[in-house]
């Protein structure tokens, strides 16, 4: 008898224990952090969800202050985790919107370099959609390389195997992931795999392109099992990449990871030490995260900027790849390193403007005039975009604002500029229809965000503009926006 009642007991106590523990592993509570709807975003705790606050940038005099700085860079993962969760109908942490993200997110048929430049500049003024001001948008686009002799990529697949990292969206993502990623290597480059959990470890050592096979196969045979401790995990990764180090090639780590993040250097200063030094001496870091409720965006963020590296959010394999197949080129050929913009106001026709975005990326004038100030990479073929909301003086005529890109040859270190000038005659009441939608993802952002300068905003405002546009029929991730629109306005109501 005592031993059938030291059964029952064993079994009610494993019984506890797995009804404590969610699907996303131990210690994770699938609702914490996130708000359902008729819940207060601007309230609401989010214990497993790291980030970093975003204080809106705030309208500026022109008179007072005539210029504004800032980096440029094209991460996306804040609009991707952001569909993630309105398709699993949750409402937005307003931390976690960036809207800069979600305008980068897509690509706008920006004027193209001519040829010998790595970029171009175009500027367009219309009306707000969502107040009496108007919008002023900066448009960059970069060249595309094509390699008749293709540059070696040594890469380093530094991957999270800790428990938290099982299940489909994690673990057996990045393995489809990396995966895809293997159709676009040359016979060449160099494939290593690290991976940490309880311990770290080379999984692949230096792989070539030719073996394919080879490489999928450690891929598919890596399994989530442990506590997320990578003592020397991230070190051990740019050991890997220092022993194929390809001169004149593409060099870089790519850390995949739920967001638990513990790679052996804890100090988060000391990380982003780190990992400059190891960008310096010409090795990148990207970073790819995957999961939601313990996502730490804000280390991840901060790594792929220290790294000259992108930050992507992937929930699904359609984005694993958009972000490792279609936009590999400009992810892996960098064509203006260091990029920063400063733009200058007149302020006989600007009474003020603010910048939407980039609150995380502003700069000094002296930090924008330092050569030697990092700042951000532009990818080949890639478009950034800038977004300002700016009140015009009435009746004002004249130069609205002169905008200057700074930048270095990544081959060279050469210093570069680019400018480009906006005058009153740029303004126009029927704006293109890139110009249309940039303003509809902005608006999105100002509603998600509850931002203090939505003004007029709604949903349904949005809907409505989206709804005519042709480049959204005829274009998957705009279509896919308008549902997401659609989907958060009943979130919303």
């Amino acid at each position: 008898m005592k031993r059938i009642f030291a059964i029952v007991l064993v079994l009610a106590l494993a019984l506890a224990a797995l009804a404590a523990c969610s699907p996303e592993g131990p210690g994770v509570d699938g609702e914490v952090g996130m708000v359902r709807p008729g819940e207060d975003s601007s309230s609401q705790d989010y214990p497993n969800y790291q980030y970093g606050d975003i204080i809106e940038n705030d309208f500026v005099s022109a008179a007072e202050e005539q210029s504004s700085y800032f980096s440029l860079d094209r991460n996306t993962a804040s609009y991707s985790l952001m569909r993630r969760q309105i398709e699993e109908g949750l409402q937005i942490n307003k931390n976690s919107v960036r809207i800069e993200e979600y305008v980068n997110y897509f690509s706008y048929d920006y004027a193209r370099p001519q040829q010998g430049e790595a970029l171009a500049l175009s500027a367009k003024l219309f009306d707000s959609p969502w107040s009496d001001n108007k919008l002023f948008t900066i448009g960059v686009a970069a060249e595309e390389i094509t390699f008749e002799n293709p540059v070696t990529n040594n890469v380093v697949f530094l991957i999270d195997t800790s428990g938290s990292m099982y299940g489909d969206d994690r673990l057996g993502l990045i393995q489809q992931a990396f995966t895809m990623l293997l159709e676009n290597l040359n016979d060449g480059d160099y494939v290593s795999i690290v991976t940490y959990a309880g311990d770290c470890r080379v999984a692949l050592n230096g792989a070539r392109g030719t073996e394919k096979t080879k490489i999928a196969n450690v891929l598919q045979d890596l399994e989530a099992a442990g506590s997320t401790y990578g003592e020397g995990g991230i070190q051990l990764a740019y050991e890997q990449a220092s022993k194929y180090f390809v001169e004149g090639g593409n060099n870089r780590v790519i850390l995949a990871t739920d967001g638990d993040f513990n790679v052996g250097i804890s100090n988060k200063n000391q990380l982003k030490e780190f990992i400059s030094q190891k960008r310096d001496s010409g090795i990148y870091l990207s970073v790819l995260g995957v999961g939601m409720f313990n996502t730490n965006d804000t280390t991840m963020k901060t790594l792929a900027e220290n790294g000259n590296g992108n930050y992507a959010y992937l929930d699904s394999v359609s984005e694993a790849r958009k972000v490792l197949v279609e936009e590999l080129n400009g992810t892996f050929n960098v064509v203006a390193k260091d990029s920063k913009i400063g733009v200058t106001f007149n302020p006989d026709v600007v009474d003020s403007y603010r910048l939407i975005g980039y609150e995380s990326k502003m700069m000094s004038q002296d930090e924008f005039e330092d050569e030697s100030k990092d700042a951000g990479e532009i990818g080949s073929g890639h478009t950034v975009t800038a977004v300002y909301e700016v009140k015009l003086k009435q009746n004002a005529d004249g130069e609205v604002a002169k905008a200057e890109v700074r930048y270095k040859d990544p081959a060279t270190e050469q210093s570069k500029s680019i400018s480009v000038t906006c005058t009153t005659a740029d303004y126009t009441q029927t704006p293109d229809e890139d110009s249309v939608f940039i303003g509809c993802v902005v608006e999105y952002g100002l509603l998600l965000r509850q931002s203090e300068y939505k003004g007029q905003a709604s949903f349904g405002s949005v809907i409505s503009r989206l709804q005519t546009l042709n480049c959204v029929a005829n274009d998957q991730f705009r279509a896919e926006f308008l549902e997401l629109v659609q989907k958060a306005a009943k979130l919303y109501e």
